[in-house]
Order: C-alpha cells, then structure tokens, then sequence
C-alpha cells in the first residue's frame, strides 16, 4: 500500500523551530521529487520546499532562509527543517511525492497532512 505519512507538526511558541518527517512506504521515493506544501486558515495551497531526486532544493520566498528540506533515500524519508518560526506559519503541512523520471510523469502521492501552530 503506498502511503506518505508526515509527523513531527505541533504548537511552538514564534522563533521555535520544529521538524516534519514524512516517510514513505509502499514504493521507493529515491526517484520522486519530495515537495512540503501547506494550507493555512482562508488561503489557498501554497509550495513551500521541493528537492529533486537529485537533492536540489528550492523554497517559497516566504520561507527562504528559515526552511530547510531535506531527504534520506536510505530511509525514504523527507524532512522539514522550520527554524525562526513566525505566527504566519500555521498551517496544515502536506508532503507530496511526484515529478518525473526519464521523461515520465510519475504518480503524485500525498500525505494526510500534519498541524503546525505557532502561537505564543
């Protein structure tokens, strides 16, 4: 059964920082793009971070600097680094897996989304 299933999101005060996992089972993500999107509250869905299979990374402009997103194709897992966390922030962060490989498009996979408040 293929799945992505992200954790590590919660409450942090603003300036926290927090880490988000998003494992993947079910078929090997070493290929796919990993991307971190979220939705907060009244807004539309926005990317945050994707890296390439090839691990180059880009970054919403919002984020640029604070975020970090990495990967382990070993454990076929993804991660999100948040540093310097901003009440803004909050939102529902969503990992997708797609892309492609060798000229094909690859299936887009999605996880069930973790919490990320940041609240004093």
């Amino acid at each position: 059964q293929v799945q992505l299933v992200e954790s590590g999101g919660g409450l942090v005060q603003p300036g926290g920082s927090l880490t988000l996992s998003c494992a993947a089972s079910g078929f090997s993500s070493s290929i796919y793009a990993m991307n971190w999107y979220r939705v907060a509250p009244g807004k539309q869905r926005e990317l945050v971070a994707s890296i390439t299979s090839v691990g180059r990374t880009t970054y919403a402009g919002s984020v640029q600097g604070r975020f970090t997103i990495s990967r382990d194709n070993a454990k076929n897992t993804a991660y999100l680094q948040m540093n310097s966390l901003k009440p803004e922030d909050t939102a529902v962060y969503y990992c997708n897996a797609g892309g492609r490989y060798r000229g094909s498009v690859l299936p887009d996979h999605w996880g069930q989304g973790t919490q990320v408040t940041v609240s004093s």
